[in-house]
Parts: structure tokens; sequence; C-alpha cells
């Protein structure tokens, strides 16, 4: 009986809860070569209430998750790293504004809308990585589903 209930366990933790899986800047072109694919990009602070709650409830809905994981590029985005990312055949680094605080260059160039940029963002780049949608709000799991039907056409 031991057996069958951990068995049972193993079952369903290695096929009921996926996870994201996050990619880096750095591995875009490679993974492109190997398969085209829409990329999304989560730009957030750790200080925004809206970002966290969408990492706690929309990436954390198995749906989606799947549906990330098979269909699009999914990149996690901190507006305020501050280590150098190479994309695009560019470098783009942290830029200070004051004692601890500042934005990345990247966070600016994917999520500036209207002069602005307003936490947290989605950007979603084609398999050329050119922007086609900017979306700078919360979205929760149901919006979240639609987006990415509509994404996948």
């Amino acid at each position: 009986m031991k057996k069958l209930i951990l068995i049972f366990f193993f079952l369903i933790t290695s096929t009921g809860f996926s996870q994201l899986k996050v990619i880096s800047f750095e591995e875009i072109d490679s993974l492109q070569q190997i398969q085209k694919r829409k990329i999304i990009i989560f730009i957030h602070t750790n200080w925004c209430q809206f970002c966290q709650s969408m990492k706690n409830t929309t990436f954390k809905n198995q749906e989606i998750i799947e549906k990330l994981n098979s269909d699009f590029y999914f990149l996690d985005l901190n507006a305020e790293e501050k280590r150098d990312i190479a994309f695009n055949n560019q470098v783009f680094k942290y830029q200070p504004s004051g004692n601890n605080v500042g934005v990345h260059e990247l966070a600016l160039q994917l999520g500036t809308l209207n002069n602005q940029i307003v936490y947290p963002v989605l950007c979603v780049l084609n398999e050329k990585n050119e922007i086609i949608l900017q979306y700078s709000s919360y979205l929760g799991p149901k919006d979240f589903k639609l987006l990415l039907e509509k994404l996948k056409e």
C-alpha cells in the first residue's frame, strides 16, 4: 500500500505541477534557430504589488504554464536588474538614477509606453525580436489565457 501511495504521489507531482520554463535573453537566438516562437517578456520590480500578484496567481496557473512552455519563450525581467544583458546584438546596462535606484536599459527599451514605464509590463516579440504588443497592467489568469489564445493565432 505504501508503494502505491508513493507511486501515486510521484505521478501527481511529476505531471500535475509543471513549472514555468524561464529562459534568458542570451538563449533567445539559439532557441529561435531550433524552433521559431513568439517571446513573452514579463517586466516587473520587487516593490510592485501588481507584479507580485501576477507572479503568485497568473504565472502559477497550470494551464498558463503549459501554454507558455509549449508555445512561447518566456522571459522574466526585473526592471532593476543590475547585470549587463546581451540581447539582439546589443548590450544593455543598468542606469542608476540615485542612491540604490535606477532602471535597466532593456526594461526601458521593451516596456516604455507613451514615454513612461508602468509596472507590470508584458512585452511580446515576434520571431525576429520585434515588438508586436506591449501591455502595461495586471492580467489575471482568465485574461492572460485569452491573450495567449490570440497570440497563438
